[in-house]
């Protein structure tokens, strides 16, 4: 009797990944990956991050069998891509940023129609589970296109897991979803995450991505330029802000701060942003009090992933 085959220790992983896009007319050739090496842990909450035009949806759209990459190679759950591709797009599951579904079938039969094209034997099929795990079962035979847009985005996760794949890779699930239907798809994504599956996201929430995601990636002109858990790229940059409340209005400048960054609030308060390295909060608040300010409140703002990813991309 055969031993069990070990699952993989990377759910996806690419290597020396390249993407050129051939020129179109009088244009030029566009080099959408850049020989992109990424290896995602079996488990993770992984964040795929960008620029628009940064590469992501090329990389998603490779592992998906929707572009033919230039070199390179790549797997998911062990299986590569060319040489295995049959068992590659059945260990994932993709949910498109588009709304792609046909109009005229229910969300029940649009399951079983996606169950069909991978096999699942009807026995093993599990569409009413997944419906209600994605709060549509009281919609499983109303016609796709009369359901709501955050309604369409949760019968593309449920079309995305009729196969059981170990991973599965959100593109945008969020995009022009309401708060509510927001907290239901995250609460459904996180019990996927709790059973096992590893969990793919790319978002323009960056917020909801430090949030979720325990490991981050970001993308800038087809290349990685980071890749870390999460709470060692916030804490990349060497910076906090002390927010300070005085007790009376101040007319500034304030002498005493000529090394730091000062700045007044429309609310009275004024910030003084450091860097960690070089000063302390006490020293800040003895310089505060040397000022002869007199304090009625005070906060301390971290950066937080949005100021790392603007930096990253942009330098500033």
């Amino acid at each position: 009797m055969l031993a069990p085959t070990p699952p993989p220790v990377y759910a996806i992983e690419a290597r020396g990944l390249d993407k050129t896009y051939r020129a179109q007319g009088k244009g030029e050739a566009a080099h959408a990956l850049k020989h992109v090496d990424l290896a995602i842990p079996r488990g993770a909450f992984f964040g795929l991050l960008g620029p628009n035009g940064a590469g992501k949806s090329t990389f998603i759209n490779i592992l998906g069998g929707l572009v033919v990459k230039s070199g390179g190679s790549a797997s998911i759950w062990g299986h590569d891509i060319d040489s295995d591709p049959m068992n590659a797009r059945g260990a994932i599951g993709i949910v498109p940023q588009e709304l792609n579904m046909d109009p005229f079938f229910s969300p029940l039969e649009a399951l079983e129609i996606q169950a069909g094209y991978y096999g699942v034997p009807k026995a093993e099929r599990r569409s009413e589970e997944i419906l209600r795990a994605v709060g549509l079962w009281d919609k499983r035979d109303a016609y796709a296109r009369t359901l709501s847009g955050g309604m369409k985005r949760r019968l593309l996760v449920a079309k995305a897991m009729v196969h059981s794949p170990p991973v599965l890779v959100l593109d945008e699930p969020t995009a022009g979803v309401d708060v509510d239907l927001r907290r239901q798809l995250w609460e459904h994504v996180r019990a996927l995450h709790a059973s096992g599956v590893t969990i793919v996201l790319t978002t323009h929430y960056l917020e909801e991505a430090q949030e979720l995601c325990d490991t981050i990636a970001i993308i800038n002109h087809g290349q990685v330029i980071a890749c870390e858990p999460t709470a060692q790229l916030v804490g990349r940059l060497d910076r906090k802000t002390l927010v300070v409340t005085p007790q009376t209005a101040l007319a500034p400048p304030i002498a005493g701060f000529e090394d730091v960054t000062f700045a007044m609030r429309p609310t009275g308060a004024f910030t003084l942003t450091y860097k960690t390295s070089d000063h302390s909060v006490e020293e800040m608040l003895d310089r505060v009090r040397a000022a002869g300010v007199k304090i009625k409140d005070l906060s301390i703002e971290e950066p937080d992933l949005e100021d790392v990813f603007v930096e990253l991309t942009t330098g500033r």
